[in-house]
Parts: C-alpha cells; structure tokens; sequence
C-alpha cells in the first residue's frame, strides 16, 4: 500500500482496474463518497521511475530521488533518522550514493524539488480524478520536500516519558531529534496550492492532509489555511495530539487554546482513533472502558468545530486487539517488539457477525491479520437494533449533529478551564450551544456563564448524565450535555 509500485493501476492482489471502476459506480449510485489513500512523497522501490533513477548518475530520471554523497568517511551525509529505525539514508551499489528513505528502505523519497517530479505525481492524481473518485486522504502530507542543504536536524534530547508524542513511539531515537530540515519545509506550501487548485478543476472533490510533526497543530492551520494571496491548500487536514494517551479536560482545554490561537481561516479534521495508533477505546478507556465515557468521547468529537473522522470500530467500542508476535505484519512493531507492539492491533478486520467465521468480515481460511477474539460481542449484528449499544447511539448521535448548524459550521469559543470539565461555546448564527463534557469517573459541578441564565437543555443525541439547576451545571461521571441559549 505505502510503497507504490504503479500510481495508475490497482494490485493484481485486490482486483483490476475494471473491478475499482465498478465499485466507484456502485458507491455513487448508493449515495457514497469514494477517497483513495494517495502516497506522494515516497514509492517502491520496484517503481520504474526508480529502477531508472538508480541505474546511473546521468539518466533522465537521475534526479528524481534524493540521491546524496557519502561523508569522507562513507557515512551518511547528515543525521536524519527513518520513522521506523535507523538512518533515513541507504548505501546503494549501482550509484555508489545513497538514497533518502524516511520511512522503510524500500520506499524511497521523491525529489520534489524538480518540477518534474511534482507534474507527474499531479498527473498521477488528474488520472484518479477522471475515473470519479471524491477526494484524496494524503498520505504524510508534510514529507514532500527535504532541506536541499541537507543540514543536519537539531538534537532535543530523550523524550520526556510524561509528554510523549503521539506521532513516534517513545522507544524510537526519530523523537530525540527537531526535524527542522527533513519534513515540513515551507517548499511544501506552493505544491498544496497546485494540488488544491487541480482538485477545484472537479467540483465537489475534497482533500485530507495527514500531518505529523513536532508541532502538528501549527501545521494542520497552516496547510488549511489561505495563502498571502488567498490561495487555497489543503480542504482540512489532522494531526496526533488527540491520538495519545492524555485526555483529561486540562490537557484537551489546551490542545484546543492553543489551536484556536493559530488556525485562522484553516479547518482541521478531528480523529480519535486511526490506523497508526491505539484505539481509543483502549488508550483512554484502559482494560475496561465504561461504556458512558466512550458516548462522552463521541459526543465531544463531533460537537468540536472541524470535519468528523471515524474510524471503523469506533461505533463498535472495538478495544486495541491482542496479537502474537508471530501474527505481525508491521514492520515497525517487528522491529521495536515487544517494547513498542507496531500497529497492527488496531488493523484486524471488521467484526460483522459474531459467530461467523472471520466474523463475516472475509470467507477465506485466513486473513491478513486475525480476527479478536474480544471483538465478537461487540459485532455489528450484536448492536445493531439494540437501542441501547454504542452503534445505536453513534446513528443517533450522528443524525443529530448534521442538524445543529452551530456544530457544523460555527465558531468556537473555550470556557476557563476547569479540572474536570471541558466546556466551550460553538455558534452559528441563530444558534448558540454551549457544549459540556466531564472528563472523568468522579461527579462535577459548573457554574453557568452569566450570559446563560435561561440556558436549556437541547436534547436529542443521546448523550446523558448532567443537568442544569439554576445556574449550575451538575455531571455524573462521564456525562455531559449541550444547552442551547
């Protein structure tokens, strides 16, 4: 998937190109959106435009990849390191140069510095476009350029175990470092443009720019935001900071201060969960979630002020799954096991039908990675139609947000922070909510702004457990509520 081999066909593994133009027609003819994962900033190294880059030092395509010399003493040229261990430099014997890689050796990095590069990659994106996909989730969008110096990245020191970065596991040397100069270049910012501006050739497509770096929010503002010019970049984009372990209403209360300190014009897109991260059942909830803070987590995802980002299991409560070592298909969790377990744990497949085999996720004898044991309660056809399963309230939850326009447009404004309770006010025009969420197992107060004293509760997505008395608000553990002014 993540080492592109050909960026216009379909790998004979999954079907044909044939086959993925039905399926497209399929989606649309339900009423579905189709976004393909697009990897610009790296290929296999089975690419063709590789195999060619790396035959000589002066074919067409030499410059297509950054190729650098080595040190006098056959080092690497500098000290930036890959995601997944090591140096982000391979020696390679054809060139006698070696070969950025900041992900695996096998995905080596493009040379976005040659308009060249940059034009056939767009190409690569006009062509998936013309076959009626919706839009793109962009694969490490803030890795297409690198430093054309090649200075080295600034050390910062170990990582502090009490504030770790939710893009790098804490056990990997890729955290010591301030990577100034091997992603999130400036350069990156006209190519967004041109990007955006072949998307807006194709009316109603739209973009998701995965953003990891040491300062995410920053970035996820600047990518989406309008350029000196009012160019557009990217449509919304998300970081990590709500994919780590902390979830208090403090640590929340300033991830959002200091969010909407920068964003500006920009619009983010909120995730809880993703494929690169324990899921949140399992990194907020612990070994046993209650079911009344994973509704919390929901209803406070979709009432911030961003698009919407669920990922599968979510609405099921799926807790991280348990693997063998041997059941791994991660190579990052191969290498740093058992300290850091890699990311497959939140890849298994969908559990559809409790008892079915594959648990109707697949009819083959084995899958790619195993069904959980613990995700067979939680099957779809075990929640579906109970009014009372996380499924069931996630339909509701959703239906409702799509009708409060303060929730899918407006503003947000944080209240003071409290060490419970996370309170902030989204408004729309007519509409005013002030949205309220306890983010903990112990019962809390708040006291209502004084200009919400006639504040009522807007019922209708399912969230329970606080009320308002006066001008108080009272919360069970794990609940929360919007008021409507």
């Amino acid at each position: 998937g993540y080492d592109v081999s050909d960026y216009c066909d379909v790998d004979p593994m999954f079907g044909t190109l044939d086959d993925f133009k039905t399926l497209v027609a399929r989606a649309h003819a339900l009423g579905l959106k189709v976004m393909i994962d697009q990897v610009l900033s790296h290929c296999s190294d089975q690419h063709p435009w590789f195999v060619e880059s790396r035959a000589s030092r002066d074919n067409p395509k030499a410059d297509w990849f950054v190729w650098a010399d080595a040190k006098d003493d056959g080092t690497p040229p500098n000290n930036w390191l890959s995601i997944f261990g090591g140096s982000a430099w391979q020696w390679d014997t054809r060139r006698c140069q070696y070969y950025l890689h900041n992900f695996l050796s096998s995905q080596p990095d493009l040379n976005f510095h040659h308009p060249a590069v940059q034009d056939a990659l767009l190409a690569t994106v006009k062509f998936w476009l013309d076959l009626g996909v919706d839009g793109y989730r962009l694969d490490t969008a803030n890795f297409y350029f690198h430093d054309a110096l090649l200075r080295d990245n600034p050390g910062k020191g170990a990582p502090d175990p009490s504030q770790p970065d939710p893009a790098v596991n804490p056990f990997n040397p890729y955290a010591w470092q301030r990577h100034l100069y091997d992603k999130s270049r400036p350069e990156n910012l006209p190519f967004l443009q041109r990007l955006r501006a072949l998307l807006d050739e194709y009316p109603d497509t739209t973009m998701v720019g995965e953003i990891g770096d040491d300062d995410g929010l920053a970035r996820v503002a600047e990518y989406t935001s309008s350029g000196p010019n009012g160019e557009s970049r990217l449509h919304m984009a998300y970081c990590f900071d709500l994919l780590g372990p902390h979830h208090d209403a403090p640590f929340l209360h300033d991830v959002l201060s200091r969010f909407n300190a920068v964003v500006g014009d920009g619009w983010p897109c909120w995730a809880l969960s993703n494929h690169d991260c324990e899921r949140s059942a399992s990194r907020w909830g612990g070994a046993r979630p209650d079911p009344r803070q994973l509704r919390l987590m929901a209803a406070f995802q979709v009432s911030l002020r961003g698009t919407v980002c669920l990922y599968q299991g979510e609405e099921l409560g799926l807790p991280e799954a348990e693997l063998r070592f041997e059941d791994l298909q991660d190579p990052y969790g191969i290498t740093m096991w058992p300290q850091f377990k890699g990311r497959d744990g939140c890849r298994t497949p969908m559990p559809w039908a409790a008892d079915a085999p594959q648990a109707g996720f697949s009819d083959a004898a084995r899958t790619w990675l195993p069904v959980a044991a613990s995700h067979r309660p939680l099957a779809v056809d075990r929640q579906q139609g109970r009014a009372d399963s996380l499924l069931s309230f996630f339909t509701q939850l959703l239906r409702w947000r799509r009708e409060q326009t303060a929730l899918v447009h407006g503003s947000l404004q944080l209240l003071p922070q409290h060490p419970q309770v996370l309170a902030f006010v989204r408004e729309d025009g007519p509409q005013r909510l002030l949205c309220a969420f306890n983010f903990s197992d112990r019962p809390a107060t708040l006291a209502l702004p004084a200009d919400w004293p006639a504040a009522q509760a807007l019922t209708g997505s399912g969230l329970q457990g606080a009320r308002v008395d006066g001008g108080t608000l009272h919360f069970e553990p794990w609940g929360g509520l919007h008021l409507q002014a």
